[in-house]
């Protein structure tokens, strides 16, 4: 069995990618993976409690806010490196969804949502590893107050009918229940999940490494990720 965990980005008009997406971990390589990220968490804020304090957040964790706040440059992006050398070494599959929002609302007259349409992407690209792999796996989301209850809905009805309809339908049998979602400061994996799709907004569009020595080492980070293990990103439109 595999277990997927994923996150996505705001979309705005500075930022009009909207990605989504993360890591699957093999359920044999759960408690390895786990115990790893509790050592570099350790390692890093001296604690590996799951607690708000303690929590990986891309976003703060780049621009040096929150927890990271008193923390500089090299020791960020060591963390980071870490991080991205637990999804090397263990070769875990990462799967990504980008969606040009403003193409995509000008090539359909009646769009589908893009949290929707991502979301029902993802999971296709998720089944197409458990097809090629032959095994079942489980979904876990960061908790949205705004979209998590419709999405688990359209979740559900979507097995119901045997495909998604999302444009291109394919069946989502391979995952079983539900979609799970909690607090991201609860779980690890979706802290990973966090950092990736940040990594991704941040680097994916960038043809070339950066000249800037923070962007330079980010950059290098992101090809390494993408380059070294199981990775894929859909384009959408």
């Amino acid at each position: 069995m595999f277990l997927s965990y994923f996150d996505e980005n705001k979309f705005s008009e500075d930022q009009p990618h909207f990605y989504i997406g993360g890591l699957m971990v093999r359920d044999a390589l759960l408690t390895h993976v786990e115990e790893t990220l509790s050592v570099i968490v350790s390692n890093f804020f001296g604690l590996a409690t799951l607690t708000k304090d303690t929590e990986i957040h891309g976003k703060m964790l780049w621009h040096r806010k929150g927890p990271f706040r008193k923390r500089k440059a090299p020791e960020r992006l060591k963390l980071i490196a870490d991080l991205v050398s637990v999804i090397v070494d263990n070769k875990l599959p990462v799967r990504l969804v980008r969606i040009d929002v403003h193409a995509h609302r000008k090539q359909y007259k009646y769009p589908k949502p893009e949290y929707a349409l991502g979301l029902m992407l993802l999971l296709e690209r998720i089944c197409d590893v458990l097809d090629r792999e032959k095994d079942i796996g489980l979904v876990f989301g960061d908790h949205e107050e705004d979209e998590f209850s419709r999405a688990i809905g359209d979740f559900s009805s979507f097995k119901q009918a045997g495909r998604t309809s999302m444009y291109r339908g394919r069946a989502l049998t391979p995952l079983k229940d539900t979609i799970y979602y909690t607090q991201s400061h609860h779980s690890r994996f979706l802290q990973v999940a966090d950092l990736i799709v940040f990594m991704a907004q941040r680097f994916d569009m960038l043809e070339a490494r950066q000249e800037k020595w923070l962007e330079a080492q980010g950059w290098d980070l992101w090809k390494r990720l993408k380059e070294g293990t199981d990775f894929a990103l859909q384009q959408w439109p």
